[in-house]
């Protein structure tokens, strides 16, 4: 993307004004420089909403949410207002997830999701089971990265989950599903929709969830609590979120376990909304994920 920002500009004029390091307690300079490597940056092309300027400032806008083991902040990356010329890529909300480190999480259960998982520097393996404070820093960075990963792969195969923006450190930067004004998209919890939605949703939902047994991945945690309807567009489609505790279907000996548990909580949920019965058929949708598991 060509930058229509003039990043020298900008600097001489701060630092004639004094603005350089003037921001508010609740804003830094964007981090986008700092995640120059292909691996801490989203799938390319990235979007063209994709803030990429040098001279963006991220300013925290308040909490999403907080979890069992990271807390979610709505973030603006944005250019001064006065340098904006209403071109995609100036101003973009996101989702900033932190995680916090083991001692601070209520995430007691990650052995059964990473069972067949490797760390593959040896001394933060080391530093994690002796449980050091850099170990304990590494665990955290490695869920960030698990997600980051998780959620690169399965937007690159066109699942239904944010757009991953970067990562660095424990912090994963990833897509708003919301509205441009900032109100978050409602949890499918949260909704009361009618039963054709309700089918509707099923059969999106039985799409994600056979679409990922054919990466050979089970979500491991499903539920109306982590898919969001997007209010974006006329479908109101959901969005799957919270994936770092995906599961190997083949490795895990729970895989087949989680798979089912996934699928009898959303089918549970949708029967009771209306949703036809046999779009929301939990061993239909067992039977569909184990064959799309299935090699070729």
């Amino acid at each position: 993307m060509t930058s229509s920002f003039d990043w020298d500009t900008f600097y001489a004029l701060s630092l004639a004004t004094g603005d350089v390091d003037d921001l508010d307690d609740d804003q830094r300079w964007s981090t986008w420089p700092e995640t120059a490597h292909t691996v801490d940056r989203g799938p390319q092309p990235f979007p063209d909403w994709i803030v990429q300027h040098e001279g963006a400032i991220d300013t925290e806008l308040g909490v999403l949410k907080t979890g069992k083991e990271a807390d979610a902040f709505l973030l603006e990356r944005a250019l001064p207002e006065h340098e904006r010329t209403g071109a995609p890529g100036e101003a973009a909300l996101l989702v900033a997830k932190r995680y916090r480190s083991p001692e601070h999480t209520s995430f007691h259960r990650s052995h059964e999701y990473t069972q067949g998982r490797r760390v593959k520097d040896s001394r933060e393996a080391r530093a994690m089971a002796k449980g050091t404070a850099f170990g304990r820093q590494a665990a955290a960075g490695r869920w960030a990265r698990a997600e980051f990963d998780i959620l690169t792969l399965l937007w690159s195969a066109g699942l239904a989950v944010p757009y991953p923006v970067q990562i660095l450190g424990t912090e994963l930067l990833m897509e708003f599903i919301g509205t441009e004004d900032g109100t978050a998209a409602p949890r499918l919890q949260e909704t009361r929709p009618d039963p054709q939605t309700a089918t509707h949703w099923a059969e999106d939902l039985r799409s994600f969830v056979v679409d990922l047994a054919a990466l050979g991945l089970a979500h491991g945690d499903l539920s109306p609590y982590n898919i969001l309807v997007d209010p974006r567009g006329d479908r109101h489609d959901p969005v799957v979120i919270d994936v770092p505790q995906v599961v190997d279907l083949v490795v895990n000996t729970s895989g087949q376990t989680f798979l089912r548990r996934d699928c009898e909580n959303v089918c549970t949920w949708l029967r009771a909304h209306g949703a036809d019965p046999a779009a929301a058929d939990a061993e239909e949708w067992i039977a569909a994920a184990r064959t799309a598991q299935e090699p070729r």
